[in-house]
């Protein structure tokens, strides 16, 4: 789901090139996962880090809701690298638990790693993917299209995703070791639903005859091994990270996240502040561009009532759906490399080949559709109280001017049938959206990934997995549609979906085409990669980040309530509480934007051990513990802590402490902590 589902724009105004490996798969090997040491023919190594933002009034990613402001974190989002080596080669690949990967961020992180590594680690051999929670800050792009519900670019959230990035890339390249590999498949039919079924029963019988239930159901896993044991795992599947809903104000990784958590935390033990972790879980989409885990079709409905509730059930399937599928896993072999370039999404001249009807056709620039003002109803809503109330005022509007110009005869033609909404590609004073894209094509062993940054429907994503295995010479099945991957421009439908004009094919923004301009290029690129040639790198990709303005509020010093002090307790928790009660204790604290604490923590929760010292046992990090802030007056914080204690929490002495920075007036940052009461847990 795009920024633009809740229709940001309406809801705010009304080569270098690299060498292939030969593309020839190796069969499959009866062997089992747990292969010994090295034995793979593999160099492997996991890393972690934590990018989350400001837990405090900054915007949301991806419902456009301005009022949807950061208040506090759930489940800290983070992100999780994984390198593999093979005969001098290595790929790096990397899922972020955020909205999306912008290319902004796609640029900062191959900076830093040049200056880190040199030419080990490039544009070529790097993926980055984002799982696309809209529980997240926003504001880390460049493009102005979606930074409008933000009030524009956010250097913290920027420097918090490029770092984190390149953290967990650093500690899997400082992890690299001799490993094997194995691949599972299986299959989740519970965890999506087709949010747009009339748009994709216009699709041919023989790809609707591919998807009987109208989802894609497959789950796709790859085991990483080293001396015997699991250090690493990667999940594919199909389905929306929208489990919370743009009600919702805390920083949290979705469903998705929580599927990591249940494998990292749950399973192996994984404590995220206790240095590197012994294992790393990712959980990456494919094509979900119309797959929703809202199961009733409704915004934080399905499978219960209970958005945070829906979030952890529909992690947990994915998770379960990951063992399953592991548990069939056989041992792969085979190279590993990568090939990228770029293409002008909004300039490609589309072989009849490729199109529908056998005509040579072509993309536009940039353009969103009248369609999205609905948003769509079974992940969020559309544009209350069209249109926008009077007095209500969007400062990066006002600074950039009114993006719903009518748009030229000659791109409405281009776009037909879409009704244009706004003209994205011809805004100034730069288009608001990217059109010089990147596509790449990653090989591990038998899997090869078709990446791009679109949000791609299951069908459409079939047709692109068609034509790469087609070109490579593999089973389709070896094949994944790697979306949100490597920069972002909103969704790819097949045209015949596009013609329904539902909110995907509004928010399709190259026009009817894309699509096939996106099979003619990804033939191109996999026709290179099984010959072995080189590939020119394509129109450069534009850097406006010296264009950047930002009308969020800044957090200012920080202010107590008379006769307190930071750290304050303004509300103790009880003297003692049976397992599955929920604690709470409030703080006087102070603006989380001082102090991002990233792989760090605003709360421990803490049980005094034999010898009588405290000891760490949760934090805010984890799924049982959420953080709520809130201001009071106009410079006044109050941080609010819940824990629901575990049933298989040692009975004991436990406390809550807290920890934070308050900006003093003179422009020091002043660290405190806050100490509840003990209380006992039994």
């Amino acid at each position: 789901m795009s920024v633009s589902r809740r229709t940001v724009l309406t809801r705010t105004v009304v080569g270098s090139a690299t060498l292939a490996a030969a593309a020839a798969v190796p069969a499959m090997s009866g062997a089992r996962a747990a292969a010994a040491p090295g034995s793979g023919g593999y160099e492997i190594g996991v890393g972690l880090s934590d990018i989350t933002g400001p837990a405090a009034e900054c915007g949301m990613m991806g419902y456009s809701q301005l009022e949807q402001q950061t208040a506090g974190i759930h489940l800290r989002p983070r992100a999780r690298a994984f390198i593999i080596g093979s005969a001098g080669q290595r790929i790096v690949f990397v899922v972020a638990e955020n909205g999306m990967i912008f290319q902004s961020v796609h640029r900062g992180v191959l900076a830093e790693l040049a200056r880190r590594f040199g030419d080990r680690y490039t544009e070529q051999n790097v993926l980055l993917t984002s799982t696309h929670s809209h529980a997240t800050c926003g504001g880390s792009s460049n493009d102005y299209a979606y930074n409008l519900s933000i009030l524009g670019f956010q250097q913290q959230v920027y420097d918090a995703e490029v770092d984190g990035i390149v953290e967990a890339i650093a500690a899997a390249h400082a992890d690299l070791g001799p490993g094997s590999l194995a691949l599972g498949r299986g299959e989740l039919h519970n965890a999506s639903v087709n949010r747009s079924r009339v748009a994709w029963e216009l699709n041919p019988v023989a790809d609707k005859q591919h998807f009987p239930e109208a989802i894609d159901p497959a789950v796709t896993v790859l085991s990483l091994v080293k001396g015997g044991r699991q250090v690493g795992a990667i999940t594919w599947f199909a389905t929306h990270n929208t489990s919370m809903t743009n009600e919702n104000r805390l920083i949290s990784a979705d469903n998705k996240g929580y599927a990591s958590f249940s494998y990292e935390h749950i399973e192996h033990g994984v404590r995220y502040l206790d240095g590197a972790p012994d294992f790393v879980a990712a959980f990456a989409q494919t094509n979900a561009g119309d797959m929703s885990p809202n199961l009733n079709l409704r915004p934080g409905s399905g499978p219960t009532e209970d958005e945070f509730e829906n979030t952890r059930i529909i992690g947990e399937r994915q998770y379960w759906a990951s063992k399953a599928a592991l548990a069939q896993a056989r041992s792969m072999g085979g190279p590993v490399d990568a090939m990228l370039c770029y293409v002008d999404l909004a300039d490609v001249a589309v072989d009849g080949r490729f199109t529908p009807d056998g005509q040579p056709r072509h993309t536009a620039p940039a353009a969103a559709g009248v369609s999205l003002i609905a948003g769509s109803i079974e992940d969020g809503p559309g544009v209350p109280g069209v249109p926008i109330p009077e007095g209500v005022r969007n400062p990066f509007l006002q600074a950039l001017g009114d993006p719903a110009a009518p748009a030229p005869a000659w791109l409405a033609d281009a776009q037909a049938p879409k009704a244009i909404a706004a003209p994205l590609g011809l805004l100034p004073p730069v288009a608001w959206v990217p059109n010089v894209l990147p596509i790449q094509l990653v090989r591990i062993g038998e899997l090869y990934l078709a990446a791009a940054g679109g949000e791609f429907t299951i069908t459409s994503g079939l047709r692109v997995r068609r034509a790469v295995a087609d070109a490579l010479g593999v089973p389709l099945e070896q094949v994944l549609m790697q979306g949100y991957a490597n920069a972002y421009h909103e969704y790819v439908t097949t045209p015949e979906e596009y013609d329904s004009q539902q909110y995907e094919g509004a928010s399709t923004l190259f026009g009817r085409y894309t699509l096939c301009a996106y099979q003619q290029e990804f033939t191109r690129l996999a026709t290179a990669f099984a010959a072995r040639q080189l590939v020119p790198r394509g129109p450069a990709p534009r850097d406006v980040s010296n264009l950047q303005p930002n009308f969020q509020p800044g957090a200012g010093p920080d202010a107590t309530p008379p006769g307190r002090d930071f750290g304050d307790v303004l509300t103790q928790p009880a003297a003692a509480y049976p397992l599955g009660a929920q604690v709470a204790a409030e703080f006087v604290s102070a603006h989380p934007k001082h102090n991002t604490r990233r792989n760090s923590t605003f709360l421990e929760v803490q049980r005094q051990n034999a010898a009588g010292a405290w000891v760490r046992v949760a934090n805010e990090g984890e799924w049982a513990v959420k953080f709520y802030w809130s201001k009071r007056g106009t410079a006044e914080s109050v941080a609010r802590f819940t824990w629901h204690i575990p049933a298989d929490a040692t009975p004991g002495r436990y406390r809550f402490q807290h920890y934070a920075d308050s900006l003093r007036p003179d422009g020091a940052l002043h660290p405190f902590t806050g100490t509840t009461n003990d209380f006992e847990v039994r």
